[in-house]
């Protein structure tokens, strides 16, 4: 595609999401269904065609460049900084909604997630919408609670007949898969005062990087944290069922789910006898998760069982694969016993 082509591309999904429309668009860390921020109506469509529940707030992205506080109020000097650190790039930060901001954003809250992405086709439909000074709402491109899309053709599998002229997603914007691969990292900035920066969710930028920028390690999770994107006990889930077991015990639990008759779709990093279906990945924290999307939905179409993932180590480095791979496993405990000790329907 031409450069002309690829800029009416962008002007044409620009003009559709100032027309309340959605498009999907490409992300350093996976694809997300945008709307218009500041039109509940349109934002209230992202939430119909996810399934999404009401009270799960999104993230705005921004131009580089745009004005924390015309988004946000009380914009505290840490967060400035961790935006001159970090933006454009793979944080999203929790502050205080600015008053005029619509609530629909947040899921009723009084704050607001926000995010300069780094991808140069989000970079450009940002500063095409709304001649650079919108807000374009996001949440990952999937049906709610499923694997994250990380291509294009990972969002037209999830959506199909609602892309398109007469569907609620105007367009797909393609730009290769994302970089990162998993979602961005969230610190609450919100509530500095009384608790310092929270880490809500982890990602790419670790909170020794966030610590580095503003001389405070962020702290874990408390119960009094706002509400924040992907960050349901239950998340990134394929429809077949995920374990995760150590590499010491894994040959042995692969006979004998193979014994009893079982197919296993398996991922893994480390040399392992052949089963139904498996993908090794990257045995980097980066490579792992730049693939690891793209394998939990290969190994969902594989007709398998249980999808069984060898665990990552759990040093720093893999805190935000294990976040992921830990909400993607969640109800899926005794699985494994399960599939062994049960009779298959043969």
């Amino acid at each position: 595609m031409q450069d002309q082509d690829i800029i009416d591309v962008i002007d044409d999904a620009a003009r559709a999401l100032e027309a309340g429309r959605l498009v999907a668009v490409p992300t350093e860390t996976v694809y997300g269904l945008g709307a218009d921020a500041e039109n509940p109506q349109a934002v209230a469509a992202i939430y119909a065609a996810k399934g999404r529940p009401q009270d799960h707030p999104v993230i705005v992205h921004v131009a580089p460049g745009a004005e924390l506080d015309y988004w946000c109020a009380d914009v505290p000097p840490q967060a400035r900084q961790l935006a001159e650190a970090f933006w454009p790039g793979p944080l999203t930060m929790i502050l205080k909604r600015a008053a005029h901001i619509p609530d629909a954003v947040s899921g009723g809250q009084d704050t607001v997630g926000i995010r300069c992405p780094s991808h140069p086709v989000a970079i450009r439909l940002l500063q095409a919408f709304k001649g650079g000074k919108g807000g374009i709402a996001a949440p990952s491109a999937n049906k709610f609670g499923h694997v994250s899309p990380t291509t294009a053709q990972h969002v037209r599998d999830e959506f199909g007949d609602d892309i398109g002229q007469h569907g609620r997603i105007a367009a797909v914007l393609d730009g290769g898969q994302s970089q990162v691969g998993i979602e961005s990292t969230i610190v609450d900035m919100s509530r500095l005062a009384t608790h310092g920066p929270v880490l809500l969710r982890p990602g790419h930028i670790s909170a020794e990087a966030i610590a580095a920028v503003i001389g405070e390690l962020p702290a874990r999770p408390d119960g009094a944290a706002p509400r924040a994107s992907g960050t349901l006990e239950s998340h990134y889930a394929p429809h077949t069922p995920v374990a995760m077991q150590d590499t010491a015990a894994l040959a042995d639990t692969l006979a004998r789910l193979q014994a009893a008759g079982r197919k296993v779709a398996l991922i893994h990093y480390s040399p392992l006898p052949a089963t139904h279906a498996q993908v090794e990945l990257p045995a980097t924290p980066d490579g792992f998760a730049y693939a690891l999307y793209a394998a939990l939905r290969a190994m969902d179409d594989a007709g398998a069982d249980v999808i069984l993932v060898e665990a990552p180590p759990q040093d720093g480095a893999w805190l935000g694969v294990n976040d992921r791979l830990r909400r993607a496993a969640h109800g899926s405990t005794g699985i494994v016993h399960g599939l062994i000790n049960d009779t298959p329907n043969l």
